[in-house]
């Protein structure tokens, strides 16, 4: 009976346990939905009233409840802006009656009609996403994002990954929207927490490579050794942690010896990074050859206490339906993204790089 009586109040524990954040979460939730009327209701009186009417309502609601908090001035102030900032049209990102995004848990491109939230009544407003994180959250989320389409992904990632304020704002001074916002991969789906959310982290789209002298008919090698003369910033592009191994790796696959563009080893994850530089459109193809290089890598050079190798493709441009429909065929993680360039010549100029000279005297010019 011990073993068992242990087991059984195990259990009843965790009962306990899952009832608690459920009635945190329901607690959470009611407070938004009174949050999110008090904005409406403010809103559409203030324009009756005048603009002292948050200082009058903060003040008559203090005193009729004096032992609930919300009711300061700034708070109701925020509550306000809570509302208005997701009911505004102008605020809603529209892709021909759409909204397109990229679901990250299912690596699939999405879209769904648009909305707006002040359109919503009853369960279904409830079951919003918005009303499922704490209020601080919000108060962080709408004063720093500048789009619903931006605040909705941070709404999203704190749902999903459970995150303090504390994290969040870290998040939200990264600018990983930025970052990740348009990103496509499939690392959620191949890779096992938490190497898939910072295998996430990793990857930008687009990469800024502005510090480029080119013409506007480089060619794929020029790009390549622009990338590689400067390895510095580019790296310092790719973010912190990536390490430089080499360009063009050679790995014999059977009877074949291939190059590698760029081979990188992540230090946080542990893992080799391959890279292929195109300086086109992405094409579905790429992917079965980054693919192949992937697995050599895992054969050849991967160590029993290394994680798995993942590969990036970095583009010209790319069609994310096409990008979206070529992650799914393949079992290996792999992200893609695009690049831009900031600096190219008049077409009179030489279809050249400089000298590493003159790349020097560019560099020092930007760094001092």
């Amino acid at each position: 009976m011990n073993s068992e009586y242990k087991q059984w109040l195990t259990d009843l524990k965790s009962k306990i346990c899952q009832s608690q954040i459920k009635a945190a979460v329901k607690v959470n939730t009611e407070l938004l939905l009174l949050y999110w009327d008090l904005g409406k209701r403010i809103s559409e009186k203030e324009s009756v009233w005048g603009s002292k009417l948050i200082e009058q309502i903060s003040k008559d609601l203090r005193i009729e409840f004096p032992d609930l908090k919300g009711f300061s001035r700034s708070n109701l102030f925020n509550t306000k802006r809570f509302y208005q900032f997701y009911t505004s049209e102008k605020l809603v990102h529209q892709l021909g009656g759409q909204l397109q995004y990229i679901d990250i848990k299912q690596d699939k491109l999405v879209q769904q009609p648009v909305a707006p939230i002040r359109h919503q009544v009853g369960d279904e407003l409830e079951n919003h996403p918005i009303f499922q994180i704490p209020w601080r959250h919000h108060i962080e989320i709408f004063t720093k994002c500048k789009t619903v389409e931006e605040a909705l992904f941070y709404v999203q990632k704190t749902i999903d990954n459970g995150w303090s304020r504390a994290v969040l704002m870290n998040f939200l001074e990264a600018d990983l929207f930025a970052a990740q916002g348009k990103s496509q991969n499939n690392f959620s789906r191949l890779l096992p927490e938490p190497q898939s959310d910072l295998a996430n982290q990793i990857l930008k789209d687009p990469y800024n490579f502005d510090f480029l002298t080119l013409t506007e008919n480089y060619k794929e090698k020029e790009l390549e050794d622009a990338l590689t003369t400067n390895i510095t910033k580019f790296l310092l592009e790719l973010g912190q942690g990536f390490a430089y191994i080499g360009r063009q790796i050679s790995v014999k696959i059977g009877e074949t010896e291939r190059f590698i563009d760029l081979l990188f080893y992540h230090l946080e994850l542990r893992c080799f990074v391959v890279i292929e530089l195109k300086v086109g459109k992405f094409e579905a193809e790429y992917i079965g050859k980054l693919g192949l290089y992937i697995a050599a890598i895992n054969h050849q050079k991967k160590k029993e206490t290394d994680n798995p190798t993942i590969g990036m493709i970095i583009c010209k441009t790319k069609d994310k339906v096409e990008v979206q429909y070529s992650l799914e065929m393949t079992n290996q993680p792999i992200g893609i993204s695009e690049y831009q360039l900031a600096k190219l010549l008049p077409d009179n100029y030489k279809s050249s790089l400089p000298s590493i000279e003159e790349i020097e005297k560019e560099l020092e010019k930007m760094e001092s």
